[in-house]
């Protein structure tokens, strides 16, 4: 049997990890639709994180996937906080914004060991990350979960093998979000999913995970003809009627801008893909200004609330791949089902 298989997945359909646009609802209709629910637990404090775990435990037997950032998280820099301030204090005197409202606190919590102590207690089917410290990762894997990776280079997904993953994402440049890159920050050796895809197949063996500009049945087949064991989508369940999605970004998603997308560090200091808007067309979408990952959230918070109480989202993070077609308001199950029709995986 395929790994997906001995997961008790009926069909080779992992839901991304979207923080801040799902919460349990969402992991639990995609597991209960045959897929692989997941839940983005880096957002989450320890309390909220297992009162989630409790719901999905609660759902029934079917697998879940649990994704952590495993970033090496900086002290904030003084210096750069001001420099980014000083970048948004034009919007803030036009929204009326105090500085006095900025929070400093980081917005993300890198995998810990609390965090291994909590996944023990409820014994996941998958973790999910970069990958984390040795001792770290083997306690996840001493629960039995399977280790999924993403990588976004032929020379990530080997690192990763080496280093104990069990599956490998192949997360395409056209993705949603923020990138899985991590031996190398140049964003030119970042490839499309379905020229990354094959050469990580061929390179790896292990099952590879498709990411990128799938919405749809006829992405799924080609990428399963690619060599894919499995392929993992976000985008496209972003207005489905159990994602979290605020109003304001499922219009962006079904308006002629949602086919406009760009890498931005602006929202949070790490490269993602999301929707233009008036913040990465007035400061460019990539730029020196922010605070190192995650700081730079912190100084957009108030603005983001201010803007989004006028009904704008021009300061808020629009993550969405490059593909916002399959983006349809409808159920998660009944999307799946579509799905596996047009990909004749039935």
């Amino acid at each position: 049997m395929s790994l997906f298989a001995d997961l008790g997945m009926r069909y080779p359909i992992i839901q991304a990890p979207m923080a801040g646009v799902q919460n349990a609802e969402l992991a639990m209709a995609v597991t209960g639709a045959g897929a692989l629910g997941s839940l983005p637990a880096a957002m989450l404090g320890t309390a909220e994180l297992r009162k989630a775990l409790e719901q999905l435990a609660a759902s029934g037997p079917g697998p879940f996937n649990i994704n952590f950032f495993c970033h090496r998280q900086r002290e904030p820099d003084p210096a750069e906080e001001h420099r980014w301030q000083q970048a948004l204090a034009p919007f803030y005197a036009e929204f009326g914004v105090s500085t006095d409202a900025v929070s400093n606190g980081p917005s993300r919590a890198p995998f810990n060991a609390e965090h291994a102590a909590i996944l023990a207690e409820f014994n996941p089917a998958v973790a999910s990350f970069g990958l984390p410290a040795p001792e770290l990762l083997a306690r996840v894997k001493a629960t039995g979960a399977k280790v999924f990776a993403s990588a976004t280079t032929v020379a990530e997904a080997k690192w990763l093998a080496r280093h104990g993953a069990d599956a490998i994402i192949a997360q395409g440049l056209e993705a949603g979000g923020h990138r899985g890159h991590f031996l190398n920050q140049d964003l030119s050796l970042q490839q499309g999913t379905f020229t990354l895809l094959p050469q990580i197949v061929a390179a790896v063996d292990l099952p590879i995970i498709a990411a990128g500009g799938i919405v749809d049945g006829k992405g799924i087949k080609a990428a399963l003809a690619l060599g894919a064991s499995a392929v993992q989508m976000g985008t496209a369940f972003l207005c489905c009627h159990e994602a979290t999605t605020s109003p304001l970004h499922r219009a962006a998603l079904l308006g002629a801008h949602g086919r406009h997308t760009a890498l931005t560090n602006l929202f949070s200091g790490r490269p993602a893909r999301g929707i233009v808007n008036r913040l990465m067309r007035e400061l460019g979408p990539l730029s020196a200004l922010p605070p190192d990952f995650p700081h730079a959230s912190g100084a957009l918070a108030p603005l983001r609330a201010a803007a989004e109480k006028m009904g704008k989202s021009s300061f808020s993070p629009l993550w969405a791949g490059q593909n916002v077609s399959g983006c349809r308001s409808l159920a998660a199950a009944e999307l799946i089902s579509a799905w596996v029709a047009e990909a004749d995986l039935a």
